[in-house]
């Protein structure tokens, strides 16, 4: 009984949205926070003067369940998807579930950050970097550094069990040379901690229950600008970073304003956007926002999103065996 009432109430849920799609130019799913999700919108429209648009906002593995239970049910709702991570577009690209265009802002774009045949377009790079309280005695300047004597059990991580940026961070150390798995275990000797996702490491180096944390960039940036007791740190071997890719759906029934959608925020327009909200802009010709080094300063570790989709489950695997972490 409780299953036919979850499966009655996921369609009527799917039939609530389908009804609010019908008074949309353009129905976006995303992962960015409400308030960026809201700002990416309001300047869309402002370019796009009387396209209307909806909005649903997640965590990219909700809003990617989401979105797969209304494709199963042959209901898709989203017609544009502005999420995470490259890998997740990769693997719907190779399921045939996006629709390709090539948007002529991607000259501006380095060719390694959107899909030669069309299919995702970077929007920003959110790197991953070191947190470290202000208080804590060494500066580290090297990934090497927190596995330190002078670390231990000081060090706080997300895990990739929970946080798909920490998962594509952990692929892209575990290619560089010198670091590797290897690397991994020498945290893990070093008492390092794997949990949670990027929030919970902030509070930790935050209030100096641990003196240093692997997190995303704009976090400790934008805590460190309202006073708090950190710094981040760009690694001398360079950062992994996620891209928040924008992709259209290959059901979508409004593809003209879709493609608007992709050209609005690669422009330059909406390349400031992103910037005003404190993010790396993924367009070369805008300015870096307040509080991050140039960006001939900032090495980006490279990752092929089809290698990293292939191995994920292989990763995972791994990194839980080092951390004796599971899913379960």
């Amino acid at each position: 009984m409780r299953h036919a009432l979850l499966a009655v109430t996921a369609l009527i849920s799917i039939g609530l949205s389908s009804l609010g799609a019908q008074a949309a130019d353009l129905v976006l799913y995303t992962s960015q926070p409400n308030e960026d999700a809201q700002a990416t919108v309001d300047g869309f429209k402002a370019a796009n003067p009387g396209v209307e648009v909806e909005w649903v906002r997640d965590g990219t593995p909700k809003i990617m369940a989401k979105l797969m239970a209304e494709i199963e049910a042959g209901n898709p709702v989203a017609d544009v998807l502005l999420i995470a991570d490259t890998v997740t577009l990769e693997r719907m690209k190779q399921a045939g579930q996006l629709m390709a265009y090539k948007s002529p802002e991607a000259a501006a774009y380095d060719a390694a950050l959107y899909d030669a045949d069309g299919y995702y377009y970077s929007t920003k790079l959110i790197t991953t970097g070191i947190m470290v309280n202000t208080q804590a005695t060494m500066k580290p300047v090297s990934w090497q550094d927190l596995a330190k004597p002078e670390a231990k059990g000081l060090v706080t991580m997300p895990s990739p069990l929970t946080s798909g940026a920490a998962l594509i961070h952990a692929q892209t150390l575990a290619a560089v040379p010198g670091l590797g798995w290897d690397y991994y275990k020498a945290l893990k000797a070093n008492d390092a901690i794997a949990a949670g996702g990027n929030g919970a490491i902030l509070k930790s180096v935050a209030s100096g229950e641990k003196a240093y944390g692997v997190v995303v960039d704009y976090l400790p940036i934008r805590e460190k600008a309202k006073g708090a007791p950190v710094d981040f740190i760009f690694p001398t071997e360079g950062v992994s970073a996620v891209t928040e890719p924008v992709g259209i759906l290959a059901h979508t029934k409004h593809a003209e304003a879709a493609r608007k959608f992709v050209d609005y925020v690669l422009s330059t327009k909406g390349q400031e956007g992103f910037v005003k909200l404190g993010y790396i802009p993924a367009r070369n010709d805008v300015a870096m926002p307040a509080g991050f080094p140039a960006r001939d300063q900032i090495k980006v570790l490279p990752l092929n999103p089809a290698e990293a989709l292939k191995n994920a489950d292989g990763d995972l695997k791994t990194f839980s065996g080092i951390f004796g972490q599971s899913k379960g």
